[in-house]
């Protein structure tokens, strides 16, 4: 037997704090890959943050497994969150959700359907472009016959893969540089299909309403 009520109630006052979390941890892991200059103590401080963020997100899903009393069920229901909690650097994708959560403050979304949907998209893909590209620089910059040696390529890398452009002139030559290349490929893929058929399906309402309000025996041209 669970309750619905007390996982609703956790998630609600969870949300603003581990979205700040989120963040958080984006900023921390940022500064230690990117701050080469860094002193020690500093460096320190940044990766004691990081820890810290995450074992917050690990006690988060941890407590909402347990008000769920679904048991193994949670986690085939939830097996994003899973990932997350286990690959953290996916997590500040996660403030979309609270965005949505904000959106929803009056008991219904304060932008439409498809509007919104172009929203989060461009929101993920900001958030996971900036975490992907810092990822793929963590592991490629001192590789050998690494292509990506600047932040700044892996930022165009990033930006190549999630339109599905892929250029070519610089690639990941690690392993895990190239899963998180895989990763982005989906991503992008899944964005620029959610973007594509909701701006589609917004024009094909838009032409029926302008059918719709066409009156009787009209001709489109017709003077």
């Amino acid at each position: 037997m669970h309750d619905d009520s007390r996982l609703a109630e956790w998630e609600r006052r969870t949300a603003l704090p581990l979205a700040a979390g989120s963040l958080l941890f984006l900023g921390s892991y940022a500064a230690r890959i990117l701050g080469d200059g860094l002193a020690g103590p500093w460096r320190d401080l940044c990766l004691a943050v990081t820890c810290a963020v995450w074992a917050l997100f690990v006690v988060d899903y941890a407590v909402r497994w347990r008000l769920s009393g679904l048991g193994r069920a949670f986690v085939r229901g939830h097996w994003l969150d899973a990932v997350v909690m286990v690959l953290p650097l996916l997590r500040p994708v996660r403030v979309v959700r609270t965005y949505e959560a904000v959106q929803r403050r009056h008991g219904r979304p304060r932008l439409a359907l498809h509007l919104r949907v172009i929203v989060y998209a461009g929101l993920s893909v900001a958030l996971l472009g900036f975490t992907g590209a810092l990822a793929v620089y963590h592991h490629e910059h001192t590789a050998p016959h690494a292509t990506i040696r600047t932040f700044g390529d892996a930022v165009w890398w990033t930006c190549a893969t999630l339109a599905t452009v892929g250029y070519g002139d610089v690639a990941p030559v690690t392993p895990l540089g190239r899963v998180i290349a895989v990763g982005l490929m989906a991503c992008g893929l899944a964005l620029l299909g959610a973007v594509t058929g909701s701006f589609s399906s917004w024009l094909v309402q838009v032409f029926s309403r302008e059918d719709d309000e066409r009156p009787p025996g009209h001709t489109p041209g017709a003077s």
